[in-house]
């Protein structure tokens, strides 16, 4: 049986902005993919210190969820006063996002028992709290549960989205692919090849280094 991290990360509460709405604050149901690589990418101490081939599997739950009100500075020309005003946020409360890294397990224990910046999940203000430990994975199908999986994973269910995987150190080119995500759970049975224990998938998802994008070019 293959071995892996396990990435537990808590946060009381957390906001993942759903940038295909210009000028909006409308909030995804989980992360992005490049977001839990940016939250890797921290404890690691940068993107130069992460193997560019870096992959994981990943589920996510939200205990609650809400609207709160925040202040947002648009962006003007330079020069030009830009007016800050009030909007809608939506946020989700006491959640728990678990990854599976199978590969480079000793760097990855290494960096979460003392990360290189301080662990944020979303925004940078949403610190959060994260423990590991080392498993072992089945070489088999499993129950679909929480996981954000491929589009089209066979049998899988859930909210078809278009998330961003990959984003560029300037942030000024993204990889965008497609994923499904049952924010209640789904009882499924898919097979991505690998699940824990109980019987959780681990849909192994696309690298996320922003060199994917020049290796891509």
């Amino acid at each position: 049986m293959p071995e892996a991290l396990e990435l537990t990360v808590t946060a009381p509460v957390v906001s993942f902005r759903n940038p295909l709405y210009d000028g909006l604050q409308v909030g995804l149901p989980c992360p992005p993919p490049s977001t839990v690589g940016g939250l890797l990418a921290a404890a690691a101490g940068g993107w130069d210190r992460v193997p560019i081939n870096t992959r994981f599997g990943m589920t996510f739950r939200a205990a609650g969820s809400g609207t709160d009100l925040e202040t947002y500075h648009p962006l003007g020309v330079p020069g030009t006063p830009a007016n800050a005003t009030i909007k809608d946020r939506d946020f989700l409360a006491l959640v728990t996002l678990t990854v599976w890294l199978t590969d480079d397990i000793d760097l990855w224990a290494r960096a979460f028992r003392r990360p290189a910046w301080p662990v944020r999940l979303g925004r940078s203000q949403d610190l959060a709290a994260a423990i590991t430990r080392r498993v072992e994975l089945h070489t088999s199908g499993g129950r679909q549960g929480h996981a954000v999986v491929p589009l089209d994973l066979p049998n899988a269910t859930g909210t078809a989205m278009r998330l961003t995987t990959v984003i560029s150190d300037d942030r000024a080119r993204f990889t965008w692919d497609s994923y499904r995500y049952a924010a209640a759970g789904a009882r499924a049975e898919i097979d991505t090849g690998l699940a824990t224990r109980d019987g959780q998938a681990v849909a192994m998802l696309p690298p996320v280094h922003p060199n994917q994008l020049i290796l891509a070019t």
